[in-house]
């Protein structure tokens, strides 16, 4: 669940302020991918859907669970393995800053934590088309879970937020790396300087490729997103024009977004990343033209008719 709450500042250490705003709502940054990959994929009536979008994880036995899967359901996501533990669900507490609309999310993650290795023997059928990963679950289940997709051949897009320093092996032939500012600095060690100059944004991106990333995409706020590719290829595609309200799962839309057009390609064809990379934009920048989670991420028709 999200608390969010929106302020003229974020405060300093120390002082307390009070909240213009505050909302609760279903989030999750896992479930907000899901979330997005569902409604970018239907429109409101759930007809005609281009993806079928299942959910893998855990809500708590608390008034939180029910409504996370119900919130899921909704959207079009299917939610038959996601399952309910003894304890609280996934719970995060926002600050938005309603001037720029920059948040700052604190992450308490419940439930997902009871999510082990020994649950996941292999990646069940039907195997999916592409498999999204976050780290709102255990590093070593993670972990896990990546060896068992590369072992069956499961395309993997990783998204490593909350974020956290990660083993090297982590990186091996990993088809999408998808990472905001924040965290390709910690990953990389790079310092924020080094990510002002598309030269320093590159050499960051290589770093990833030379550990045996297939695909490496930066998302830079309102300066756009860069990509980097095994192949040689790389671009710097700016954002869409919008006005800011909230970046609440803005990321989580963009990864949404980016999964579609990957799997439309999963039949051979070369993706044209930048194409995908300009549509999954559009859909962020709506997402931030509103306030919420996963009730400001788009329908499809809502980009298709915009």
């Amino acid at each position: 669940m999200d608390i969010v709450s929106y302020v003229k500042y974020h405060p300093q250490p120390g002082e307390t302020i009070n909240a213009q705003h505050v909302s609760i709502s279903q989030g999750g940054k896992g479930a907000n991918q899901a979330v997005a990959c569902a409604k970018l994929s239907r429109t409101p009536s759930l007809s005609t859907p281009t993806a079928h979008v299942s959910m893998v994880g855990a809500v708590g036995d608390d008034s939180y669970g029910p409504l996370l899967i119900n919130s899921l359901q909704y959207f079009g996501v299917d939610t038959s393995r996601v399952s309910v533990k003894g304890g609280n669900s996934g719970l995060a507490v926002v600050i938005v800053d309603q001037l720029t609309g920059e948040n700052r999310i604190v992450l308490s993650p419940g439930a997902n934590y009871t999510l082990l290795p020994e649950h996941f023997s292999g990646i069940p059928e039907p195997r999916p088309d592409l498999l999204i990963m976050q780290l709102e679950i255990p590093t070593r289940t993670v972990l896990t879970v990546l060896k068992k997709a590369k072992e069956v051949g499961v395309p993997v897009l990783f998204n490593p937020a909350p974020v956290q320093q990660l083993p090297l092996d982590t990186y091996d032939d990993l088809a999408y790396l998808v990472m905001n500012e924040t965290e390709t600095c910690l990953l990389s060690g790079c310092a924020e300087l080094d990510l002002r100059e598309i030269g320093g944004i590159r050499h960051v991106a290589e770093t990833f490729i030379e550990k045996g990333v297939q695909n490496v995409i930066i998302t830079l706020g309102g300066r756009g997103v860069f990509f980097a590719g095994r192949d040689g290829k790389s671009s710097l595609i700016p954002a869409a024009s919008t006005k800011v309200v909230d970046t609440t799962a803005a990321g989580d839309t963009f990864i949404g977004s980016l999964a579609l057009s990957i799997v439309q390609f999963t039949t051979g064809r070369e993706i044209d990343m930048e194409a995908a990379l300009r549509a999954a934009n559009k859909a962020a920048a709506k997402t931030v033209s509103r306030k919420g989670a996963a009730v400001s991420i788009p329908w499809r028709d809502e980009l298709e008719y915009n």
